[in-house]
Order: structure tokens, then sequence, then C-alpha cells
């Protein structure tokens, strides 16, 4: 094949370059998870499924799959990202920048430094990350880890609007995607472990203007308020700091809330709404149409922030909307998405000691005696060994779910930790508050810290279980195929037979792996995208032995079947 003179290929590019965008529009973005041409939303689709309908890479294959192009993000801090694509270009947040990627070479084609205050690091409680983007019309949106939501323009990189959302100064942090409802722009924050204040925003996509904002702790002249103590709501957490799922069809946008301030629960009394649960909003308005709190009162750092994937599914024989999360506190949640009714819970976590079961008929837990009396012991003598950790039986890494297989699969965490409540004052500012003296977390007696697990929402129960010793901390996607693919913390991309978790292929990525892999596809070639970087909260604090030589360095990675 005859190469094209370097002055005509260089005209070429610099046409191409000049092309406007291809209309990007609410339809595409309600089409994504059936157009792998494009990646526009972060869970590829707004249901937040996590699967692709391609077929190109199959079990039987996989095996030739290899790296085609690799590209340094230049940072050590954590890539617990998701790449979009859209209309040519791949597009990739960081904490400190905005990168626009040509898919098909790597090649970087601009890159914006996002402006941070210099002493930002000195006020973060949970991360140095960006896990990803909305986009719609030419526009990229993203948030800040200070507090700050952006409008980008695909085209170079310059900002066209930048809000604040909060004071960094305070505890409060954004790393998560925003979400594009219908109009709005909806944003969350972080800060739940520093006496923050929970909220969502509501933004206009054209100008930034502030549209609603909706404290996600209950005031004592709102329905809720009385589970509170006097006070306690305005610092009581619920942080929104992981994406909602928008469908379209109800007009309805599901967002999960976090743990309460402090985790002391006898010091906040009652339930504390809405922390740890899952709320139905209007997404034009912020009204809450209804609620469902997986953890009432959360005396464990539980949340209900996990990533909440819609679905049909049959129950009882009717096909019915529902919505489901695999919760930290380690029962799976199948919800009529319609109007928050409790359909299943059922446990997935290998050790569970704090609750007995979920009843159906009020949804609420039944507590163990060890529960019992930690919700009513401000003050304690002693530690209780609870199962789960704080890290929970699954953490914020999102699971996907295959629609035809009615299979989600999901990275879970087999921990325990020992606790003494204590009273504690809140602080102020970006400092601690808990509530409580943390005495070390638990490994369980085989060392398998962690699980891939393929469960049956249905049957409420595990279809097969791949056993690991550092869990793995990487969202996961499946494909149409038969395919499972997410990354380890030792730095392994992997992929795993849909059918029994046989592992069929692996690449070592060179640091730890706490991205969101995507599929898509150009020209008739499919392509697995995911970042590499690991520098987690668990690396942190776990003291897992088996990450001690997993090196930082941050980096995109693009494969394809070898031809």
């Amino acid at each position: 094949m005859k190469t094209p003179h370097p002055l005509l290929a260089a005209a070429v590019a610099c046409l191409v370059g000049a092309m406007p965008l291809a209309a990007q529009t609410l339809d595409d973005l309600r089409r994504d998870a059936a157009t792998p041409g494009n990646v526009t939303t972060y869970g590829m689709g707004w249901s937040q499924q996590r699967h692709s309908p391609l077929t190109q890479i199959t079990p039987a294959n996989v095996g030739r799959l290899v790296p085609v192009w690799n590209l340094s993000l230049d940072h050590s801090a954590n890539a617990s990202t998701q790449p979009l694509l859209v209309d040519g270009t791949m597009y990739v947040a960081t904490h400190s920048h905005t990168i626009a990627i040509d898919p098909m070479t790597g090649r970087q084609k601009w890159k914006t430094p996002i402006d941070l205050p210099a002493d930002i690091n000195g006020y973060l409680c949970c991360g140095v990350h960006s896990r990803g983007m909305a986009a719609l019309d030419g526009v990229l949106y993203r948030t800040t880890i200070d507090a700050h939501v952006m409008a980008i323009s695909m085209k170079d990189g310059k900002t066209i609007w930048k809000q604040k959302a909060a004071d960094y100064k305070q505890g409060y942090s954004m790393t998560h995607a925003p979400l594009i409802a219908g109009s709005v722009l909806i944003t969350g924050i972080s800060g739940g472990e520093y006496g923050t204040r929970g909220f969502l925003n509501g933004w206009d996509l054209k100008t930034g203007e502030k549209k609603w904002h909706r404290w996600t702790t209950a005031a004592p002249n709102e329905k809720g308020g009385d589970t509170w103590k006097p006070g306690r709501h305005e610092f009581g957490g619920a942080p929104t700091w992981l994406t909602g799922t928008y469908d379209p069809e109800l007009d309805l946008v599901y967002w999960g809330t976090g743990n309460g301030g402090p985790w002391n629960p006898a010091s906040r009394g009652g339930d504390s709404l809405y922390i740890c649960s899952v709320l139905a909003i209007r997404p034009s308005t912020g009204e809450i149409v209804w609620y469902y709190q997986f953890s009432p009162g959360d005396p464990y750092d539980y949340d209900g922030t996990n990533e909440l994937v819609l679905a049909d599914l049959p129950i009882d024989g009717k096909t019915t909307k529902v919505l489901m999360q695999a919760n930290r506190n380690g029962y799976f949640y199948v919800l009529d998405r319609t109007n928050g009714k409790l359909l299943k819970a059922d446990p997935f976590a290998r050790k569970i000691n704090w609750a007995s079961g979920i009843d159906l008929k009020t949804g609420r837990p039944v507590d163990t005696p060890m529960t019992a009396k930690v919700r009513t012991t401000e003050q304690a003598t002693d530690f209780v060994d609870v199962w789960p950790s704080a890290f929970g039986g699954k953490n914020w890494m999102p699971m996907s779910f295959d629609p035809q297989r009615r299979l989600a699969f999901m990275n879970t965490v087999n921990l325990g930790m020992r606790v003494k409540y204590v009273r504690q004052d809140r602080p102020g500012g970006p400092n601690w508050f808990l509530g409580l003296e943390l005495g070390g977390f638990l490994s369980p007696e085989d060392g398998m810290r962690g699980s891939l697990v393929a469960w049956d929402p249905v049957a409420g129960k595990k279809v097969w279980e791949v056993p690991t010793k550092a869990p793995f901390w990487s969202g996961v996607l499946s494909t149409a195929s038969g395919l499972v693919f997410t990354g380890a913390q030792t730095g392994e991309f992997m992929a795993f037979d849909a059918r029994d978790g046989r592992k069929l292929w692996q690449f070592q990525t060179g640091s730890g792996i706490t991205g969101l892999p995507i599929a898509w596809e150009r020209d008739g070639r499919q392509y697995i995208t995911v970042t590499s970087g690991a520098a987690t909260v668990y690396g942190a604090l776990a003291g897992d032995p088996e990450l001690a030589n997993v090196p930082a360095g941050s980096s995109v990675w693009t494969f394809a079947l070898l031809p």
C-alpha cells in the first residue's frame, strides 16, 4: 500500500480537525447502550448496565486480544475514571486535566488543566481523582475536586462556564460524573466524613445557572425531620458522591445517599433520613417523589451510593421495572422503580453479622443484638467486630448487568472491622468526624479478601464466584458475546467467561486498575478501553500485602484482536 505524501496527510488532518462535530442530542444519550460506535454516558447508558451489544470478541478468540495503544496520563493519582467516545474522539477526565484523544492511535489531541487551589490536598477526604464526565451537543460537563462544576468545549477544551457548588475548605469535594437528565445537569457532593451536609444541585446546561438545590438530610420542618436529634441534620452527612441513573419514560432520576455524620448512630438519633437511601427525584425541580432507606440510622458507614442499575425483570411472573443495588451492607436489593417498593433483598456478602436479614414487609433490616446495642450506645467501653467492614460487601466500583442472561457481575469485598463508639464534637473543616475508634480491619480465615461474582437478581443467589486475595477495585464490563472484563489492583486487566467465571485472558498494565472499562467499535473492529493507575483508600488503609509492590502511574490502554 502506497504511503500518502506527508504534506497531503497533514492537510487532510487539518481539514478533519476543522470539521464541525456531528450533532449530539438527548436521543443519542437515550440510545447510548445500543450504539456501540459512541460511548456518550457514564455507565454506557442512562440505566448504567455497563453492557455492550458487541460480539466480535468472544470467549473463543479473546486470547488473541492485544494492546493497540497506550497513553500516559502524566500523574500518579487514582485513575478510577470512565472514558467517553463521541463523534470520533475519546475524552478522559483526571483530577488535574481534561484530555481529548484520537481513539485509533492514542495520540493526544488537546489537554486542558484544571485550575486548582494550591492548598487543595490539605482539605480532601477520600481520594484525588475524577470518575468521569457527561456530554451533550459538543460540550463536556465535569466536576472538580475543589467542588466546582464545569462546561468545556469538546472542540478545543476551553471552558464555557464554571460554577462553585460548595466551599472545599469546609470539607466538600466532587469526584463524580454529572448526570444529564432532560434539560438539567445534576451533580452531587462528597465530604460525609467531615461533618458536611449532603445535597444535589440541578444546573442549566447552557448557562450554568443553578436551577434547584436539594438537601439530603431532612430539616425539622420537613418530612423525616423528626428522625434527627435537634440540629444534627445541619452536619449529618448523606453525601451524594456517585452518579445517579435516569428513566426518561418515568422522568425520574435515582440517586444514592451516603453515611451519616458522624458514623456513631446514637449521637444522631433515629433513622437520620435521608442517609443511606435511594431518592427518586424529578430532574426539573429536585422534588423527592419516593425514597427507600437501605440502612436506617447506619452505624457502620454502609452508604447507599453504589450504582443504581435499571432493568426490566420478571418478578412473581410479571415484567417489572426495577432498580438494583448491591449495597455495602452486604444485601442485594431489587426495588420497583415506579414507587420504591422493596421486592427482594438477598445477602451476597460472604459474612454478615450486623443484621440477620431484611424484612420484606417493613423494608427494614432485622438487627442482631450487637447492632441493637450499638444504636443506643454513644460512649462504649469495648470494641465490636463487624462484618462487612466500612469497605462494604461491595464498594463503589460499578457492576455490569447482562439483560439477556439476566445476570449481574460485580466485584465484592470480604473484610470485617473492629470499632468502638465514642462521643465526639463536630471538629469543623477538613477533620474526621466519625464518633468512633477504628481498631483495624479483619481478614477472612481463607485470606480471600474479595471475589468477582455472577449474581442472579431474580433468584437472589450467586451463579458463580471467583475469589481473589486482593479485592478487585475496577468497574465491570459485560458483552453480548459472553465475556466479563474487569481489572485487578495488582495490574492485570482480565476477561472471564460469563457462563462459569473461567479466566480466559489477562494483560499486565503496569499499575493497579480502578478504572471503568468500555467497549466500542470503529470500521467493523471492536475495541476495549480501560484506565490503569491505582492510589486507593483501600490500598492506604487495608494493609493488603498483595499491594506492597504495585507501582503508581496512570495511563489509558486500548485493546483489539490481533489481525
